[in-house]
């Protein structure tokens, strides 16, 4: 298995060409991987063209969810989108949060941070930045983000402890996320779990559900809700490249699933590891 450097440069790599390849390569793909469908055309991502700012510009095709859906994002809001890519959920956050609002994106990927810049640029939209930089330690301070949103991103990353802990820090006493991500129930395949491609593709850096759902709660987060849950089926063109016969086989009739969930959290308005002393007010 690639180290997390290695896999980082494996993403970077492979975004980078993902912004300048066609949109239906990449939902015919498992975002934007390689292994393009004949089955199907649209595998992970979902309908984002009735949504208010949307443009199909600054839409690759490589999300796994609407995030931006149940966000609940008000007038006003400073929204923080990770992975932003070609801005798709960052302009249809700045749909929800009006001028008085202001949108951040972040991405890993130099080449999406300037077909983002130039989106926005084309559009006017003076209150959305986007800003290149590592979702494990972000270019931003604390306690910024009324509302965070992320779109199929968390499972490129290595360090997903540490990009929740970066959720946490960024969001302001009683913000929230709303994050689409993909989950495993079950084990995938050695060949699925260990292909660099299959990561880049969002599938083989998946963790399970559960694990996932874990990792939320020890980090501080409450009220913690699954938004949405839909299975993900890779089709066989696309499995026949990883698997044998035999596998395959194994692979569609055991118990293993793949899962979309937008997932929901709120940071407490006082953290847990608040001291509290006689006459402090704070109990």
């Amino acid at each position: 298995m690639p180290t997390e450097i290695e896999l980082k440069k494996i993403v970077q790599d492979k975004y980078s060409e993902i912004a300048l390849q066609d949109k239906a390569i990449n939902q015919s793909s498992c975002c934007g991987a390689g292994g393009c469908s004949t089955e199907v055309y649209n595998i992970m991502s979902d309908d984002y063209t009735s949504l208010q700012g949307y443009n199909p510009d600054a839409d690759l095709g490589l999300g796994c969810g609407l995030p931006t859906q149940f966000a609940k994002i008000k007038q006003g809001d400073v929204v923080v989108d990770l992975g932003s890519g070609a801005g798709n959920d960052a302009f249809i956050a700045r749909a929800e949060t009006g001028n008085i609002g202001k949108v951040i994106g972040i991405d890993f990927t130099p080449a999406m941070i300037e077909k983002a810049r130039y989106n926005a640029e084309v559009r006017g939209l003076n209150n959305v930045e986007f800003r290149q930089g590592d979702i494990e330690k972000m270019p931003l301070t604390s306690n910024i983000a009324d509302v965070v949103v992320s779109n199929c991103v968390l499972n490129l990353v290595p360090n997903k402890n540490g990009v929740m802990k970066e959720i946490f820090r960024i969001l302001k006493p009683g913000g929230h996320f709303s994050i689409s991500d993909v989950v495993l129930v079950g084990n995938l395949p050695e060949a699925l779990r260990k292909d660099a491609e299959m990561y880049a593709g969002c599938i083989s850096g998946a963790i399970q559900k559960e694990v996932y759902i874990e990792l939320i709660h020890a980090n501080g987060f409450i009220n913690v809700v699954i938004q949405k849950e839909k299975p993900i089926v890779i089709p066989d063109d696309i499995l026949n490249n990883y698997l044998s016969t035999e596998e395959l086989n194994h692979f569609k009739q055991g118990d293993t699933g793949i899962y979309s969930i937008t997932v929901f959290a709120e940071k407490p308005l006082v953290e847990k590891n608040t001291i509290c002393t006689p006459g402090g007010g704070c109990c």
